[in-house]
């Protein structure tokens, strides 16, 4: 039979106050650290890049061109403007261009000064130049732009013509993005998926997410703008959406 410790009995209030001290630490330590690991799980997050690309075609294009006239008086450059764009007209209707899908601007009228030898204007009009524009919008994206390049025939004429590159548009990227960027969402998912499985732990709720720009540009193209691109002067383009998204960790 064991001796009783003469210190607790000489201390018995002393030693059931150590034992009670003792017992809520490691209640504490206990809970303390069942907090950390809950917080530390609560805070893990995975946030990943998710993109998508495609492929479009332009269905939309804008072709502009002007032709213009220098005459000593407003009325023989307005005479002559007006054989211009008549010839000009009457080309484009024989290339089968409808004409509601062709818009005539009003005539721009500048006068030409006389300048002295100082390079000052004297306040005398030596001529005027009219420019009289045009524009052509149309889905036929294929004719008018074969008409764009072929309208050098008119500067072989003698006509003073100017064509401007048409733009190439594409008119169904509401409905687009939109698809791209469910697309993109799931790229980003699989690429956290594998990431997870490498640690052993499993994706969870979507924290947030946040969709960047999008790029539209020429086919293969390595251009990216900050505030997005949009590239018209190619029919063939590439249209890649991209989105970040923070999942929570499981263990």
């Amino acid at each position: 039979m064991s001796r009783p410790n003469p210190i607790v009995e000489r201390f018995p209030q002393l030693f059931g106050g150590l034992l009670s001290l003792s017992l809520a630490l490691v209640v504490g330590a206990y809970l303390g650290s069942s907090a950390i690991r809950t917080l530390s799980r609560g805070k893990d997050a995975l946030t990943v890049i998710g993109s998508a690309k495609r492929p479009i075609r332009s269905d939309y294009i804008i072709w502009r061109s002007s032709v213009t006239s220098q005459q000593n008086t407003l009325q023989q450059a307005y005479q002559e403007i007006k054989r211009h764009t008549e010839r000009v007209q009457a080309y484009l209707k024989s290339k089968n261009v409808p004409a509601d899908a062709i818009t005539l601007n009003a005539i721009d009228t500048q006068p030409v000064p006389e300048v002295n030898a100082n390079g000052v204007q004297t306040g005398r009009t030596l001529a005027y130049r009219l420019t009289q524009r045009f524009e052509i919008r149309s889905n036929d994206v294929d004719g008018i732009g074969a008409i764009s390049r072929s309208s050098t025939e008119l500067i072989n004429e003698g006509i003073p013509f100017t064509s401007e590159a048409p733009e190439y548009l594409y008119t169904q990227l509401s409905q687009l993005r939109v698809e791209m960027i469910a697309e993109a969402a799931k790229d980003a998912k699989a690429r956290a998926e594998a990431i997870t499985r490498q640690t052993g732990g499993r994706i969870g709720v979507v924290r947030s997410a946040e969709t960047d720009v999008f790029q539209i540009t020429s086919r293969n193209s390595t251009e990216v703008s900050n505030s997005g691109s949009y590239n018209t002067s190619s029919l063939e383009k590439d249209i890649t959406a991209v989105v970040s998204i923070t999942f929570a960790m499981e263990q």
